[in-house]
């Protein structure tokens, strides 16, 4: 693992400290998150920062030297600079990691029981609010995705349909269709395991939480326990096949 310093990032330590205090630590941590995403988590710590440290973070993320990152390359980061969705300070990744850790033993149930392995839990004020997982097989309903069904027993729980003082986990990106309800709920923070390279609509496929056009509340991070949630899922589609 690549760790960094003042010495190999050119990183003042305010901003080291910081990056630590995310659980930044390395150049693959500072990789899963991206350059782009990371410089707006640290402004929205109070920090001050130049372009020069968005030059920095990308360079480092993707092991060349700051040399490389010439006029292009500083082009594209200044338009997805531009488009990014809303950036918001996220719990720790300690914090982060336990509440994850909550939506795959969700997931783990769903697989137990012959269902697509994801699981959602919704967050306020540091606890847990709302659990579910998917029903979609057992229930024959498009709709009941984890994040869906969290979503509505959140808001059945609080009497409210807006929840923009939570957070959602979920062990796998969104499809169109629950990033869509995440957008309408309000959501705070949007914290998910596994990007989903065939329909994830928070930056895989598109990104519904980017577009402009639509109200933007929901900040996004990826890639929190992806390992295990990409497990789960593997499993479930090797039972699928022998099936």
């Amino acid at each position: 693992m690549n760790t960094f310093d003042t010495q190999n990032t050119f990183l003042a330590p305010q901003v080291l400290n910081v990056l630590h205090s995310l659980g930044i630590y390395s150049q693959e941590d500072l990789a899963k998150i991206g350059a782009v995403s990371v410089f707006l988590q640290l402004k929205a710590r109070g920090l001050t920062l130049t372009r020069s440290v968005l030059w920095r973070l990308d360079a480092f993320s993707r092991g060349v030297s700051l040399q490389e990152i010439d006029d292009k390359r500083k082009l594209q980061l200044n338009t997805e600079l531009k488009n990014h969705p809303p950036v918001k300070t996220f719990p720790t990744m300690e914090r982060m990691n336990y509440f994850m850790r909550q939506a795959l033993s969700l997931a783990k149930e769903a697989l137990d029981i012959g269902e697509i392995p994801v699981g959602a839990v919704v967050v306020k004020n540091d606890e847990i609010i709302s659990l579910a997982h998917n029903k979609c097989l057992i229930e024959s309903k498009v709709s009941s995705h984890a994040e869906i069904n969290a979503i509505n027993l959140a808001a059945q729980k609080l009497g409210r349909y807006h929840l923009d003082d939570c957070d959602l986990y979920v062990s796998l990106e969104p499809c169109a269709m629950c990033a869509g309800a995440i957008i309408n709920a309000r959501i705070n923070r949007l914290i998910f395991a596994l990007p989903e390279n065939k329909s994830g609509m928070a930056g895989s496929v598109g990104n519904l939480f980017a577009n402009r056009k639509l109200n933007q509340h929901t900040a996004v991070l990826g890639n929190v326990c992806s390992e295990e949630s990409h497990l789960l899922l593997s499993i479930f589609f090797d039972r699928k096949r022998k099936r």
